[in-house]
């Protein structure tokens, strides 16, 4: 009999990737399940962010060996937008400034694109958007200001986690969306993550990070360390704090 068990909503199998012929990933297997948060911690240069690509499909990687499931399904060949519009979402390290394009404006394109609905309204996307920034704790007037143009750090990631409550994906990467930030912008886009989180149960998350400090705010369910490419170590919060205490010395060659 077929089996009846739910897939994890992201699986990483034997995962090798490249980046410009250089091999980076080294056979990376991770399984990330509903409503689950993992935490990926390594030192710079060990591929955390060439891994948050690959699940994006970004096509500066190229994946050599292994798959890559989003429930069940090999979406290895599946370029980023048909990634997007299944659900999958990448918070960005470094978010991009557009200018001339307001938030309304790229959200109401954004979500036209993941839910099919082109004639989407925008009075339909103010209000959506109206009643999450109010759970976020933002300024309306923060949707006509053009996208990313003048923000703060802490603007520019407030309005990733906004994106990601309104195109309510199924899985989502946070690549060291706490980059920058100070503590109290820190403790507001971890609220912020909570706040979706509640409203989404079922969302699976990943979050790239080197901090500490927002580990402990996101509490999340599993921990794994990648180091030259390979996932080294996996637990939870005790090998976070472990890691915060002593570094990275003990797992590098």
């Amino acid at each position: 009999m077929p089996s009846t068990e739910t897939p994890p909503i992201l699986q990483l199998v034997d995962l090798h990737a490249t980046a410009g012929g250089t091999e980076i990933l080294h056979g990376v297997n991770l399984e990330v399940g509903r409503g689950e948060i993992h935490a990926l911690l390594g030192p710079n240069g060990a591929g955390k962010s060439t891994l948050a690509g690959i699940i994006m499909g970004n096509p500066l990687y190229e994946v050599t060996k292994g798959t890559i499931l989003l429930d069940g399904e090999d979406i290895a060949s599946w370029t980023p937008d048909v990634r997007a519009k299944a659900g999958i979402f990448l918070a960005f390290q470094y978010p991009e400034a557009i200018p001339g394009v307001s938030v309304v404006q790229f959200l109401r394109q954004a979500m036209a694109a993941r839910t099919g609905v082109e004639d989407l309204s925008v009075l339909e996307v103010r209000f959506a958007m109206n009643d999450w920034m109010e759970k976020l704790g933002m300024d309306r007037s923060f949707a006509e200001r053009h996208l990313n143009d003048g923000f703060s750090g802490g603007e520019k990631k407030r309005n990733e986690i906004l994106q990601m409550a309104l195109l309510e994906p199924r899985f989502a990467v946070l690549d060291e969306t706490d980059s920058g930030l100070d503590i109290d912008a820190l403790r507001i886009v971890a609220r912020g993550v909570r706040t979706v989180r509640e409203d989404h149960q079922e969302l699976g998350c990943l979050v790239i990070t080197h901090y500490q400090k927002l580990i402990d705010e996101l509490q999340p369910t599993h921990v794994h360390l990648l180091v030259d490419g390979r996932i080294v170590e996996e637990g939870d919060m005790a090998l976070a704090e472990s890691i915060a205490s002593g570094g990275y010395e003990r797992w590098k060659a």
